[in-house]
C-alpha cells in the first residue's frame, strides 16, 4: 500500500517521526508562504491561458488560492510537520479548501522550480528594503557631515594620531562605503530578477507552458534560459549574503569606532541615553552596547555566507536536498542587517559631538609634523631630508614637552634661514585641514563638494 505522502505512490513504508522531523523544512520555509501562493497563482493563470487546464478548474484553483492568501494575511493558516515543506502544506490546505481539483495545480511544475521561484521572490522583495535602509543611514551621515564640516579631529593610522582631518570628511568616508553597498545590492537585483518557474524538475516539461507569461505575472524581467541552471542556481542568494557580509564589515568598523570615540580616553562622542546601556554593578557606566552588538552580529552574517558557500561548493546539477539549507542563512541575514542599519542610523543621528575635545586632541599630538615637512619641501629641502629634520624636532619636543608650534622662529631659522613666521600659520590644525585640497582630500571645500554630490545622489537637494 502506498504511503499517504503526496509523493508517496512508489513507497510502501513511511519514515519514522524522527526522520520526518529531520527532513522537514516547514519550520523555516513557512516564511515564504506569501511567495509560494503568488507563484502558484501565476502558474495556474498560465495553465488557464494556455488551455492546459480548463477555465472551470483553473478558476476554482485561483479562488481557493486567493482564500488561502486572505487566511495567511489574517494569521489563520496552520502548517503541519507531516507535510514537510511550505509547498506541500499549501497544496494540502488548498485540497482541503477546494477538493481534489487542487491536485491539478501541480501540472507542469515541480517542487524544484517552485522552491527556486519562491526564494527568488523572497529575496527580490527584500532587496529594496535593504537598499532603502542603507540610504536612510547615508542621509544621516550627510546631515551629520554637514553639521560638522569644520569640526577638526585627529585622523589615525595604526590607531595613532596621523594628521588632522575634518569630522565631516571622516563621516563621508563611511557614506562612500555604504554607497558601494547600495550598488552591490542593486546589481544583486539583476540576478534575482529571473524566473525559474516552468523549469520543472530539471529538464523542462512536455506541456505547452508559457514561461514568459508567468515571469511577467510575477514581476520578473525574464525567465532563466536553461532549466538545469534555473533549479540549481543559488548565485543570487550567495550574492545577497556576500553583499550583506561586506555591509556588516562596514557597520562593524563604524561600531568599533563609536565604541572608541565614546570612551573616556577619547570622549569625542556621547551617545543619547536611549542608545546606550548601564552596568548592573557600576553606577557610572554608560556603555555603547548597541554599537558592540552590531560589531558582534557581523559574525552571524559571515557564518551565513560561509554556510551557503559550503553547501554549494560540491553540488552536482541539478537539484539536491542540500539546497534545503540555502534559506535559513538568508532569512537570518535579512532579520539581522535591517535592524543593524536602523539602530546605527539612530545612534549617529542622536549622538552629541564633542567638538572641543576633538580639536584639542590635535593641538599637542604632533599630527602637524607632515605640515612642517611639506613647508620645508616648498623651501627647497628634499622631502626625505625634511622628514628627517622634522623627526628630530619631534623627538626633541617629546623630550622637552614642546610642540612644533612652540619652537621659536630663531631655532627654526638655525635649521634653514628661509623659514619665516608664516610657518606658524601652516602648523595650525584647522589650516592644515583646509590646505588639503587635492582631489579627495580633507579640505573643507572638498568635503562640501562630497556632501553636495551625496545630497544629489540621495535626492536631498
Amino acid at each position: 500500500m502506498a504511503t499517504n505522502k503526496l509523493w508517496g505512490g512508489r513507497f510502501q513504508a513511511m519514515a519514522t517521526p524522527d526522520l520526518d522531523r529531520f527532513g522537514a523544512s516547514i519550520e523555516f520555509d513557512q516564511a515564504m508562504a506569501k511567495e509560494d501562493l503568488l507563484g502558484s497563482l501565476a502558474h495556474v493563470k498560465m495553465l488557464k491561458a494556455t488551455h492546459i487546464l480548463s477555465a472551470t478548474d483553473a478558476d476554482q484553483i485561483i479562488a481557493g488560492l486567493q482564500r488561502l492568501q486572505a487566511k495567511l494575511a489574517a494569521g489563520k493558516l496552520e502548517f503541519s510537520l507531516a507535510n514537510e515543506d511550505i509547498h506541500m502544506n499549501l497544496e494540502a490546505l488548498l485540497t482541503k479548501e477546494i477538493g481534489p481539483v487542487a491536485g491539478k495545480l501541480h501540472t507542469a511544475r515541480s517542487r524544484n522550480d517552485q522552491v527556486a521561484t519562491d526564494f527568488h521572490l523572497y529575496v527580490k522583495e527584500r532587496l529594496p528594503q535593504v537598499i532603502t535602509a542603507i540610504k536612510h543611514l547615508q542621509r544621516v551621515l550627510l546631515t551629520q557631515a554637514e553639521a560638522n564640516l569644520e569640526t577638526v579631529m585627529p585622523g589615525y593610522t595604526h590607531l595613532q594620531h596621523a594628521q588632522p582631518i575634518s569630522y565631516g570628511h571622516y563621516l563621508m568616508a563611511y557614506f562612500a562605503m555604504f554607497q558601494r553597498d547600495v550598488e552591490r545590492f542593486e546589481f544583486n537585483q539583476q540576478h534575482t530578477d529571473l524566473s525559474p518557474l516552468g523549469a520543472a524538475a530539471l529538464a523542462g516539461t512536455t506541456f505547452p507552458i508559457d514561461r514568459a507569461l508567468t515571469a511577467q505575472e510575477l514581476g520578473f524581467s525574464a525567465p532563466y534560459t536553461n532549466s538545469l541552471d534555473a533549479v540549481s542556481d543559488r548565485d543570487f542568494a550567495l550574492e545577497f549574503l556576500s553583499n550583506a557580509a561586506i555591509l556588516m564589515v562596514h557597520l562593524s568598523r563604524l561600531g568599533e569606532e563609536i565604541v572608541l570615540w565614546t570612551s573616556y580616553e577619547f570622549g569625542y562622542l556621547e551617545l543619547a541615553d536611549e542608545y546606550a546601556t548601564g552596568s548592573s554593578i557600576m553606577p557610572q557606566k554608560k556603555n555603547a552596547d548597541y554599537a558592540e552588538l552590531i560589531r558582534g552580529k557581523s559574525g552571524r552574517i559571515f557564518g551565513d555566507l560561509t554556510g551557503l558557500l559550503t553547501v554549494m561548493k560540491a553540488l552536482p546539477l541539478a537539484y539536491n536536498k542540500d539546497l534545503q539549507e540555502d534559506k535559513e542563512g538568508v532569512f537570518d541575514a535579512v532579520k539581522t542587517i535591517l535592524p543593524c542599519l536602523h539602530v546605527m542610523a539612530g545612534m549617529l543621528a542622536t549622538a552629541k559631538v564633542n567638538k572641543t575635545r576633538m580639536a584639542a586632541a590635535t593641538e599637542r599630538d604632533f599630527s602637524n609634523a607632515t605640515e612642517l615637512a611639506d613647508y620645508l619641501a616648498t623651501k627647497g629641502v628634499p622631502f626625505r631630508q625634511a622628514h628627517a629634520i622634522v623627526g628630530e624636532l619631534v623627538l626633541k619636543g617629546l623630550q622637552t614637552g614642546t610642540t612644533l608650534q612652540e619652537i621659536p622662529l630663531a631655532e627654526y631659522q638655525k635649521i634653514m634661514p628661509k623659514i619665516g613666521v608664516d610657518v606658524y600659520h601652516d602648523l595650525q590644525s584647522k589650516v592644515a585641514v583646509a590646505r588639503r585640497q587635492s582631489l579627495g582630500g580633507t579640505s573643507f571645500e572638498n568635503v562640501k563638494k562630497q556632501i553636495k554630490a551625496g545630497k544629489k545622489l540621495m535626492g536631498m537637494e
